[in-house]
């Protein structure tokens, strides 16, 4: 099991649409502060703007969504997830690219994080 912790401006917000658009379960809410969400062996942390993990560093650095780091979620119909996302209105960082290992798509969660969606070859 892996578990991945991903800054989000609105806990409530990220947690429906990681259950309703991705299939995650939602495990446990602590307030608006943190949740668990989980899909097979990942546990998602999604940590708001007043969770622990949102603390500014001893250099004042702010920890905040988005970036390039991302899980991948894997999907036996890429397309077909695709089109039922773009219907939901969801954020796509690109078009669906092909490579040696599979395809994949990048999609935003409501915070900016990347999230890749990928169908193995």
């Amino acid at each position: 099991m892996a578990t991945v912790r991903c800054m989000v401006d609105d806990v409530a917000r990220c947690v429906a649409f990681y259950v309703d658009a991705l299939d995650f379960v939602e495990i446990e809410r602590y307030g608006p502060a943190t949740a668990i969400v989980r899909r097979g062996d990942l546990d998602l942390w999604l940590a708001g703007p007043i969770s622990s993990a949102a603390r500014p560093m001893p250099d004042g650095r702010q920890p905040e969504p988005g970036g390039w780091n991302r899980i991948v979620v894997t999907t036996e119909d890429l397309l077909a997830q695709v089109d039922r996302l773009r219907t939901a209105g969801v954020t796509f960082r690109n078009d669906v690219i092909e490579g040696p290992g599979g395809s994949q798509v990048l999609i935003e969660d409501p915070s900016g994080n990347p999230i890749e969606l990928f169908q193995p070859a």
